[in-house]
Parts: structure tokens; C-alpha cells; sequence
């Protein structure tokens, strides 16, 4: 089998054994604690900003922009209404010769 074979293999079953793990340690207890709970929380907001902002920084105006149009467009629709326009406004400005 070739390298990337192998690469997808061992990241499958790295995704596998973190999603069990977390689910094993999660089912130990009765009842999970307030902070905890908090903290899991903020994981997938903490997760989204380590990807957007990298690309919003390094990348050009169009997407900084874009990241703008996303952010005041979560504080009044829900996910998919602003995935949907994120990636209007990503294709528009880069047609437009912004990125």
C-alpha cells in the first residue's frame, strides 16, 4: 500500500480512538459538573476560530471580509443560513478580484 494509503488509515483510527476515548471518560461519570460541561462546551467555537483565523489573516481581503460578513450574519441566523452566506460572499469578492 502507498504512503498516503497508510496516512489515511492512522488518521481514521486516531479520529476513532479520540471519539471513543472522550465518549469512555464521558460515561464514567453520573453527573457532569458544571465546568466541564462549560468547557465542552466552548470546544467547538474554540475549534472553528483555530481554523477561520489563520486563513482570514494570511489570505487577503476577501476572506477577512468574508469572516466579518459570517460574524454579524451568526448573531441573527442560524448555521446554515450563514455557511450559505459565507460562501456567497467568499465567491463574490474573489469574482469581484479581491482575493
Amino acid at each position: 500500500m502507498s504512503d498516503i494509503t497508510w496516512i489515511i488509515i492512522f488518521g481514521a483510527l486516531a479520529t476513532y480512538a479520540t471519539r471513543v476515548g472522550g465518549h469512555l471518560v464521558l460515561s464514567r461519570f453520573e453527573h457532569i459538573p458544571r465546568r466541564v460541561s462549560a468547557a465542552l462546551d466552548a470546544v467547538p467555537a474554540a475549534v472553528l476560530s483555530t481554523l477561520v483565523a489563520p486563513a482570514a489573516v494570511s489570505n487577503g481581503p476577501a476572506e477577512a471580509i468574508t469572516l466579518v460578513v459570517a460574524a454579524i450574519a451568526a448573531l441573527r441566523f442560524n448555521l446554515i443560513v450563514v455557511l450559505l452566506i459565507g460562501a456567497a460572499a467568499i465567491i463574490s469578492l474573489r469574482a469581484a478580484g479581491l482575493g
